[in-house]
């Protein structure tokens, strides 16, 4: 009941044999030289407009840039603090519990 039952694969019925491929060869025949090239045409204009930085716009990049990695900082240092609050109450709480357990067995 708890056993795999495995698909049965069937077996080839005769021999297998991969297709023939046949190789012609070919004789390539010198031809004309090809007609000089038309010069190059002039470029075109984008489909799209190039972005331009004024000194405004890069002014707001590094500004939105600092306020970014500000923010992010700010997150990770509350993270850690956080996690370092829980550590020391951990702390806190087992000496008291040890404190507890060692009055306990004085007494006894």
């Amino acid at each position: 009941m708890f056993r795999p039952k495995l698909p049965i694969m069937p077996q080839p019925t005769g021999t297998v044999t991969p297709p023939a491929v046949v190789v012609e060869p070919t004789t390539i025949i010198p031809g004309a030289p090809a007609p000089p090239s038309a010069p190059a045409a002039p470029a075109s204009v984008p489909s799209r407009p190039t972005v331009q930085l004024t000194p405004g716009t890069a002014l707001a990049l590094v500004g939105g840039g600092t306020a970014v990695v500000l923010v992010v900082g700010a997150v990770l240092v509350s993270m850690l603090l956080a996690v370092a609050v829980t550590g020391a109450s951990v702390a806190v709480c087992a000496l008291v519990i040890r404190s507890l357990v060692n009055a306990d067995a004085k007494r006894s």
